[in-house]
């Protein structure tokens, strides 16, 4: 009876009802018309009718569906339209003759048919990648209406449904049996057994109430909240109401969200917990979750290539299908046990892991005995350019080994060796096992009782709750043998007085062939199934655990609140290695936003020369040695003829402050012209001239009266637009200095990025700076370029940024890059300017020009020239401007594409002709693409532009990198 029923749905094709023919059932049974449109559907048939005021949805369904479960959706339709505060369904629009369901005939076949409303919003289906806002809000969702369901009932729900978890054994039975593809039919069937057999026993605690039972990307819509991100809060089709198990409401969703998740099953624990605060499950229902999930993706996978085998012209079942053979290889890539842990950790009911003790299994080994190796991300032990050495660990352990007798690796390590660069998810890199070298031909003793296996070529002991996997044993016993705890197993592999290596690594999971390493954010799920083996080893083999949110407390608690973080949730970085940074779990990063190390990170040369220089001297400028005055005249040598002095000080806003003073001592006036959307710095003189809104919401209104702004000269979005704005702009620097003659005041000087830095590399007006500073000079004025952001090769082309206008200013201010990240910045300006602050008394920057700054600010100059890095900056950044120029051929997002060498921005516009800044929308591609593994942040006055200003070691590959992960990006969705 039941499989007769079950057959019946799976064998029936949709209604054959066509749109003309659906038009005329809805004018005659609904008295309305309009434009008609087919919505997706598997087994109905359902069309959208838009009548120009309010758009509604026509279901059709085959007579033999019973009109009881038509009923009962209605109800339930009308039970949540009262339950539900904060998500939508549809309402129910009566026939004309007041009818919720009414009978028809198409071409002497009977169906029956509803009207329902229209909800709008965008479905999830269309986009490849899913916030976790949205995946926790699809979560809340599902759990929201399942609450509302408590107490809802009817007699429709009892039901003979395919998609009714508790039939899914029959149902993949009468599937599989008629499935072509063998080997498919074959891998279907073990993973449904191996997930029906871990669910049956507990099968009989699994609570059963109505469920909507197909909460899924494709049954929802959602509303976009700021960011473009889809949030679901309306619910459609309710074609699968049934009674059912409640957690099976879950699982549905679950398995929908697979395809979104990149390989990932971790993706669906935001919806888990956002499921489980709206509707509590049990820990038996938790636990059934997963295999409830993958038997759930078994059906769906399996109905679709049972339904395209009757119907190969559904374009629906089509489109869906390939998506949903991606659900189940997701759902089947991990082991069962693995995702319980991480569901039960997800909704805070994981129980503290067991240790695993026993006889130790190296005989005579004590634990003062062992040295440990250091694998991390901060090892000392790890060379600049060879930590991925295939060979290195055990190149360590055995020299270890050699001086101390015994060495080993530890377990719970994120290791740095297992780290690679530019990808696109973590690298599995948390130690799952331990590597220790000793003497060959030591013994080597059972820790438990066990029985000894093969598996997969692996020698296996296994125990009564866990099996320990060895390497590097000779073995004592045979195979099939039970041996007892403290008897001996073994030996250690290798001829006498060499040293061997044996891998231990221990499994409760029988059958389970674990991997050595796990992915960070899966470390915790398997460190329960893979535990430490100290326990038998008899000495501590485990790496200090991390405390990354402590640690951020901590950082919150003392560290001034001014002081941000890039990102809310940021990745503690602990190591860098040219354009690539690392975190302490080993994830790699690419750096596309850290101008100030522009040679990259981890130079080993500079490290060298600061070394060496620290263990000589490093003392203050007033001292004489040879450094200084070297830097100091190399300095000059890079500016044009005429500016030969140089102060050195600690940073840009010091180079701009002292910038402002010589102007002051100079000219003897105060009034100092700077330009909007400008920044220049923290310190009292040059935030100032700074008015950038996105680094001082109230900029605007606190600058003090001796500060003029101009309108900034932003040829993209600025008042004036295109190349040939000179004149517009420049009218705003005369309208203001004629204001300031009028009023009888002197003019100190004109400060300014030659390349519209803060605004993402803009360049100005062809003659801007050439007109500007001619009406400055005329009026006893100083002109200040500040390259602190865009000079000192990054230009590619030009070396200094006022040589792209063809000008030469009165003082140049560099910093950032010319230390590499050391504190240091500097000052070049003509002898008569840098004399006249003497007038004031003398200067003195106590690190400025010292010792260890002279050798760090010669060490980059050489390595900027020996590695010809401007010229690096000049090809790649061509590359890399033409990729992100392309891609904003295909995505309307992008704006414009600013800047030129490698300092690039690209801007987001909602509307090319409006330009309105997607504000939010920026700040969610740069959140994503941390995902991703690359490191970008958003500058600009709105916040709407990525600030591209990596290292000028940046290779095309990284490159490449970049730009195809930011196209991954928008194509998931804006």
């Amino acid at each position: 009876m039941v499989e007769d029923a079950l057959k019946l749905r799976t064998e029936l094709p949709r209604p054959d009802v066509t749109a003309d023919e659906a038009a005329m059932l809805v004018a005659e049974h609904f008295g309305l018309s309009g434009t008609i449109r087919e919505l997706g559907s598997q087994q109905d048939r359902n069309y959208r009718i838009d009548t120009g005021k309010q758009r509604y949805v026509l279901k059709i369904c085959r007579a033999e569906y019973e009109a009881l479960e038509l009923e009962a959706q209605n109800a339930a339709l009308r039970h949540l339209s009262k339950r539900l505060a904060l998500a939508r369904v549809p309402a129910l629009v009566p026939s004309l003759k007041g009818a919720a369901i009414e009978s028809v005939t198409v071409r002497g076949q009977a169906y029956r048919i509803r009207l329902l409303g229209y909800l709008e919003g965008e479905p999830l289906t269309r986009r490849r990648h899913l916030s976790r806002e949205s995946v926790a809000a699809l979560g809340g969702l599902a759990g929201q209406l399942a609450s509302a369901l408590t107490d809802f009932d009817h007699p429709g729900l009892v039901r003979e449904l395919q998609w009714d978890l508790r039939r899914a054994g029959p149902v993949i039975l009468h599937l599989l049996a008629e499935m072509a593809d063998q080997q498919q039919k074959k891998r279907i069937a073990e993973v449904v057994v191996g997930a029906m057999r871990r669910l049956q026993p507990m099968i009989p605690d699994l609570r059963i109430q109505a469920i909507h039972h197909d909460i899924t990307d494709d049954n929802v819509v959602s509303r976009l909240d700021a960011a473009g991100r889809p949030i679901p809060d309306g619910v459609i089709d309710f074609g699968d109401l049934l009674n059912g198990w409640l957690v099976a409401e879950l699982a549905v969703t679950c398995a929908s969200l697979l395809h979104h998740a990149d390989g990932d099953p971790w993706f669906i624990l935001p919806a888990v917990k956002a499921f489980h605060a709206a509707c509590p499950l049990t820990e038996t229902e938790l636990r059934a979750l997963w295999p409830l999930i993958v038997t759930r993706a078994a059906v769906i996978v399996a109905s679709s290539e049972h339904q395209l085998s009757r119907e190969p012209d559904n374009a629906y079942v089509e489109g869906n299908a390939a998506h949903e053979r991606e659900m189940f290889e997701v759902a089947s890539s991990v082991p069962l046990a693995l995702m319980e842990n991480a569901i039960l950790a997800a909704a805070g009911l994981a129980s503290a892991p067991v240790p695993v003790t026993g006889t130790s299994l190296i005989a005579g080994l004590g634990p003062t005995d062992v040295r440990h190796i250091d694998l991390s991300i901060q090892s000392p032990l790890l060379p600049e350019e060879r930590w991925q050495h295939q060979g290195l660990p055990v190149s360590l352990l055995q020299h270890a080994a050699h001086a101390i007798g015994v060495a080993t690796t530890r377990y719970g390590e994120y290791r740095m060796t297992e780290t690679t660069l530019r990808a696109a998810r973590p690298d599995p890199t948390f130690a799952l096992h331990v590597d220790i070298c000793l003497e060959a031909g030591g013994q080597i003793v059972a820790p438990f009782a066990a029985r000894i296996v093969r598996q997969d070529g692996l020698l296996v002991l296994e125990g009564a709750e866990t099996s320990l996997f060895l390497e590097g044993v000779e073995l004592a016993a045979e195979a099939g043998e039970t041996i007892t705890a403290g008897a001996v197993l073994g030996t250690v592999s290798g001829e006498q007085r060499t040293y061997g290596l044996i891998r231990v690594q221990l499994c409760r999971e029988h059958g389970l062939v674990p991997p050595l390493f796990a992915m960070p954010h899966q470390a915790e799920a398997w460190k329960r199934i893979c535990p430490s083996p100290a326990g038998i080893l008899g000495f501590d083999c485990d790496a200090p655990e991390l405390h990354g949110d402590a640690l951020l407390a901590r950082r919150q608690q003392h560290f001034a609140r001014p002081q941000k973080n890039y990102y809310l949730e940021p990745p503690q970085i602990e190591r860098g290695f040219k354009e690539h940074l690392f975190d302490v779990e080993g994830r790699s990063y690419l750096d596309m936003v850290n101008n100030v190390t522009i040679l990259g990170h981890g130079h080993p040369r500079l490290a060298a020369a600061v070394g060496r220089q620290w263990s000589l001297l490093n003392t203050n400028s007033r001292f004489h040695y040879a450094a200084v005055a070297e830097f100091s005249a190399r300095l000059a040598a890079l500016a044009p003829d005429g500016l030969d002095t140089v102060f050195l000080v600690n940073s840009g806003s010091e180079a701009n402050d002292l910038a402002l003073r010589l102007a002051w001592a100079r000219s003897g006036a105060r009034n100092v012209v700077s330009l909007l959307e400008a920044y220049h710095g923290w310190t009292v003189a040059s935030d100032a001239v700074s008015t950038s809104i996105a680094d001082n919401p109230q900029a605007l209104q606190t600058r003090p009266a001796w500060v003029h702004p101009v309108a900034a000269p932003n040829t993209y979005r600025g008042e004036f637009r295109g190349d040939d704005t000179r004149d517009n702009y420049v009218r705003s620097v005369v309208t203001k200095l004629a204001a300031l003659d009028a009023a009888g005041e002197k003019l100190a000087g004109f400060i300014c990025e030659p390349v519209y830095g803060n605004a993402g590399g803009i360049p100005l007006p062809k003659g801007y700076l050439d007109a500007v500073y001619a009406m400055v000079r005329a009026r006893g004025g100083i002109c200040i370029a500040d390259e602190v952001q865009v000079g000192y090769g990054r230009l590619g082309d030009y070396f200094w940024g006022f040589e792209e206008q063809g000008v030469v200013p009165d003082i140049i201010t560099v910093a950032k890059g010319m230390g590499n990240g050391h504190p240091l910045g500097a000052v070049i300006t003509r002898r008569e300017i840098a004399d006249a602050l003497e007038n004031e008394g003398y200067f003195f920057s106590s690190a400025g020009g010292s010792p260890v700054s002279s050798v760090v600010g010669q060490t980059v100059l050489d390595i900027l020239t020996e590695e010809r890095l401007p010229e690096n900056a000049r090809v790649v950044g061509g590359y890399l401007k033409a990729r992100l120029e392309a891609l904003g051929q295909r995505f309307p997002l992008i704006g414009a594409v600013h800047g030129m060498g490698l300092y690039l921005g690209v801007e987001f516009v909602r509307d090319r002709e409006t330009l309105a800044p997607a504000t939010d929308e920026t700040a969610a591609i740069c959140d994503r693409l941390l995902d991703l593994g690359v490191i970008m942040q958003p500058t600009g006055d709105h916040l709407n532009v990525l600030k591209i200003k990596p290292p000028l070691c940046l290779s095309k590959e990284s490159a490449d990198f970049f730009a195809d992960m930011l196209a991954r990006v928008l194509e998931d969705g804006w």
